[in-house]
């Protein structure tokens, strides 16, 4: 039995423990103590006063390392999952947003293999699309309403699925997410041009989170001469609905960060990616891609729009930070939130005894230092 003793200050759901010490055993949070006394056959990591942090989780991530897992091969999910666990993702929802549901099948088939191996950070897969508002994803070939008879074919494929994305507004959206949330998978709202009525709608329907809060959504606006709430002044009036926001520094600036920590706070706010395979890669796109990579963000070619981001949860983390929001609570979003909405909060999210081994060690410039992943030192 390996037995690991991590001494220092270490975040714990009731606050930080100075001086204390997290001892992992195996793939295990065995004990934390107030006590940094050494153990005998233990083996003592030293931190060297860096901050001792849960394991973050990624709830929104389509690749790295030049892969996507859409591809649904076992490389793309092994290269991508690389990627992000050495920069902090010790749980990974990999995000499948495609509208051929061939893909769709086959990521869900390298899924439940990547899955079945146990030591793993996957813990179940995100489908975005193909049913969305064709009005706000007109780079998206295929979107689509909800076909009741290919998602239920797909939801009885598998039990890996946890969290799928859709338009609220569109026919059939509302009856699809009451079979979602039965079947315990997150129904969320993304690409959608609705209003308080229909977010109100959707929420009693199912819909209880919102993807990529102010991204492919209006906000307050005009028509003719009256003024109109937007899909994201609606879902701020709605308490309990969880949001999350790409932190990278690029699509949102940090005044609306702010705004969003102080309008739902660290309970109902989380820290996404949105990653694209460009993530922790060298190159470019491809010449025939209509993406290019500038000033550290993936953009369309045309500089019409952003495309996705190429940040890992580390980042996501320092951005929070930099724009006003308190260190621990920016951990949290990044960690804690995410796993409760993801319904993982039994074993993952915290430092906690008797929890996944799943530990991030930043320093004081908010760099990482260390990752341990179910007990493995990865970093």
């Amino acid at each position: 039995m390996l037995t690991q003793i991590i001494n220092g200050k270490i975040l714990t759901p009731s606050g930080w423990l100075e001086g204390g010490s997290l001892i992992l055993s195996d793939s295990k949070v065995l004990e934390i103590t107030n006590s940094d006394l050494p153990r005998v056959g233990a083996t003592l990591v030293d931190v060297k006063g860096d901050y001792i942090l849960p394991g973050f989780v990624a709830m929104n991530i389509h690749g790295g390392g030049g892969f996507a897992y859409k591809e649904g091969t076992r490389k793309a999910f092994d290269v991508a999952n690389d990627v992000h666990l050495r920069h902090g993702a010790t749980t990974i929802f990999p995000t499948i947003y495609t509208a051929k549901t061939e893909k769709i099948y086959n990521s869900i088939k390298v899924c439940e293999e990547v899955m079945s191996d146990g030591r793993t950070p996957v813990k179940g897969i995100h489908i975005a699309g193909p049913y969305f508002n064709p009005n706000m994803v007109k780079s998206f070939p295929g979107a689509k309403n909800p076909c009741k008879e290919e998602y239920s074919e797909i939801l009885a494929t598998t039990n890996c699925i946890k969290r799928w994305d859709l338009s609220p507004e569109l026919e059939g959206a509302f009856e699809m997410a009451k079979i979602l949330k039965w079947k315990k998978i997150v129904a969320a709202i993304t690409h959608t041009q609705a209003e308080f009525q229909v977010v109100k709608e959707a929420y009693d329907a199912g819909f209880s989170h919102v993807s990529q809060l102010y991204n492919a959504m209006p906000g307050f606006h005009k028509r003719g001469e009256y003024k109109y709430e937007g899909t994201v002044e609606s879902v701020f009036l709605l308490d309990d609905m969880s949001v999350e926001v790409t932190a990278d520094g690029k699509h949102l600036p940090g005044t609306i960060l702010r705004l969003v920590y102080k309008l739902k706070g660290v309970d109902r706010m989380c820290l996404v990616t949105n990653a694209l395979k460009y993530a922790g890669y060298d190159g470019q796109p491809e010449p025939d891609s209509d993406f290019i990579i500038e000033d550290g963000v993936c953009k369309l070619k045309d500089h019409s729009s952003l495309a996705g981001s190429i940040a890992t949860m580390d980042k996501v983390v320092k951005v929070a930070v930099e724009a006003g929001i308190p260190f621990e609570a920016a951990v949290r979003m990044a960690s804690e939130t995410p796993a409760k909405i993801m319904g993982c909060f039994d074993t993952v999210g915290s430092l906690e005894e008797g929890k996944d081994a799943d530990v991030v060690l930043m320093n004081k410039d908010l760099e990482i230092t260390g990752v341990w992943s179910q007990g493995v030192k990865y970093v």
